[in-house]
């Protein structure tokens, strides 16, 4: 499915830069036409396409004629009127043999009339047929000896092998099209496809398109940073490379001028030298700063549009995804999903000043720890280690973060185990939270990971990952942390430090 989606992303990019001629070159019928939604008024736009193909037949602009005459042709079958837009193509195509375009040139114009035909029988789900169009679509792009429609070609393949179930053939097909574009280094193209790609799996319903296709480009985006990040690096040594050649003939130079001068002022010759010398290594420095510099803020500029553009996708996705059945544990996994998305890029991006509320600590542990009683295995005890007192906190993000790791502590210790929840006072501008359970514990190499989002791609209905990531973002806006206690060996102790 992966290869599939991303084939589906690629070959839209293709087909984006087949247009047969220049806007500037359309006649008044033409914008007229295309200014017509063919989905209010078909019959409408069918007829002001003709009207345009017929006048630019009679003028010999073929090309433009051939594009005009294919989109009515399109609006015909789509209401399944395939005799009047079987006629219509061959209309098309006597119009273009009897032209004086070049061989070439016939060949491109007939290549949209072959792939009209083709579209019909893909709808008709008649291989065959389809089959035999496009082997004559593929003689004709190649006797075009145009880029754009062997590109147009290979979407179209790919369509072909992939609805009648030919996956390896499809397979091979995609990987022609990857390697065209990861040559291309087209990384914004690629972004723009991704988008469209996202935004035709919320209009068709499609949950698990819109799901896979949105962590194929969160993968996606990650190793594009890494990749742009690395050619910054490259330049970045190329250039410090560069530098002390520079600095290395200089060197020589300044040698040569103080061995001239040595013997006429020895003292002067010393200070010279090391004024030049403290001038090439603080310019050296000045070099390298500005460049980290650079490559930082870049990183920060990525990062603060990748959460922003998160956050909008989550927002826009939202209200498709509650129109499909909730009940489906897919649905209901993509709409959590799409919720803690949004969450921890707002967390990201928000400026918000945090208004501070004075608890009382044991009564709100205890009430915490209500929340998950009845969730936990048999015979789990629960343990609460809060004194009587008062502090000040964000009530709300400490609440979500201490019921988080409760939860979690609920559904991974063992029958017979225990989980406490703990406040202690560190200091005078100081507080902690400990939440500790005696299950498995996080193995060392991967407590490092659990606050990263975005790691690995996760199956949605078994979680997201998004969880701790979430809560140490929010414990990062109050002004403390939220770390793992190393020494902790009896299961896992999560430790949430604030300000008091």
């Amino acid at each position: 499915m992966h290869k599939f989606f991303s084939l589906l992303i690629v070959s839209m990019l293709f087909c984006s830069v087949t247009a047969l001629a220049d806007n500037s070159k359309k006649s008044k019928l033409h914008q007229q036409a295309e200014s017509i939604d063919a989905k209010e008024n078909v019959a409408m736009a069918r007829s002001t396409y003709l009207q345009a193909f017929s006048d630019y037949a009679n003028r010999g602009e073929i090309a433009l004629a051939t594009e005009c005459g294919t989109k009515a042709t399109a609006l015909y079958y789509r209401e399944s009127l395939y005799q009047e837009a079987f006629d219509l193509l061959r209309r098309i195509d006597q119009t273009v043999n009897a032209s004086s375009l070049s061989t070439p040139e016939k060949a491109g114009c007939h290549y949209w009339t072959s792939k009209e035909r083709f579209n019909m029988y893909m709808k008709m789900h008649r291989a065959e047929p389809a089959k035999e169009h496009l082997n004559v679509m593929d003689n004709q792009a190649n006797l075009s000896g145009d880029e754009a429609l062997k590109n147009d070609l290979l979407y179209s393949k790919t369509i072909y092998h992939y609805t009648f179930g030919q996956t390896a053939q499809g397979n091979a097909v995609f990987k022609e099209m990857v390697g065209k574009l990861t040559a291309c280094k087209e990384f914004d193209k690629v972004d723009e496809v991704y988008q469209t790609l996202i935004a035709n799996g919320r209009k068709s319903n499609n949950a698990s398109l819109v799901a896979q296709s949105y962590s194929n480009y969160l993968a996606w985006k990650d190793s594009t940073n890494a990749i742009k990040h690395a050619d910054e690096m490259k330049a970045l040594k190329d250039q410090i490379a560069a530098n002390k050649a520079e600095i290395a003939d200089k060197d020589s130079s300044l040698t040569t001028r103080w061995v001239f001068i040595v013997g006429l002022l020895i003292l002067s010759g010393a200070l010279a030298a090391a004024l030049v010398l403290g001038a090439v290594v603080l310019m050296r420095f000045i070099l390298q700063t500005r460049k980290q510099k650079k490559i930082i803020e870049l990183a920060n500029d990525s990062n603060a549009l990748k959460a922003k553009f998160i956050s909008n996708m989550s927002a826009q996705l939202e209200p498709t995804l509650k129109k499909l059945d909730s009940r489906q544990s897919e649905v209901q996994a993509l709409l959590d999903f799409s919720k803690h998305i949004q969450t921890l890029s707002e967390l990201e991006n928000s400026d918000e000043q945090l208004e501070m509320e004075e608890v009382q600590m044991q009564q709100f542990c205890e009430e915490l720890m209500n929340q998950i009683r009845g969730t936990e295995q048999s015979e789990v005890q629960l343990v609460v280690n809060a004194p009587k007192m008062n502090a000040q906190i964000y009530r709300p993000y400490v609440s979500h973060i201490l019921t988080h790791l409760l939860k979690n502590a609920a559904e991974y210790t063992p029958a017979e185990g225990k989980i406490t929840i703990e406040f202690k006072k560190r200091g005078q501008h100081k507080i902690e939270f400990h939440v500790s359970d005696t299950g498995c514990g996080i193995p060392e190499e991967k407590r490092d990971d659990v606050f990263k989002p975005f790691l690995e791609i996760h199956d949605l209905t078994k979680g997201d990952g998004l969880g701790l990531p979430t809560c140490k973002q929010m414990a990062l806006k109050m002004g403390g942390d939220l770390t793992i206690d190393r020494a902790y060996t009896r299961g896992t102790r999560f430790v949430l430090e604030l300000k008091a």
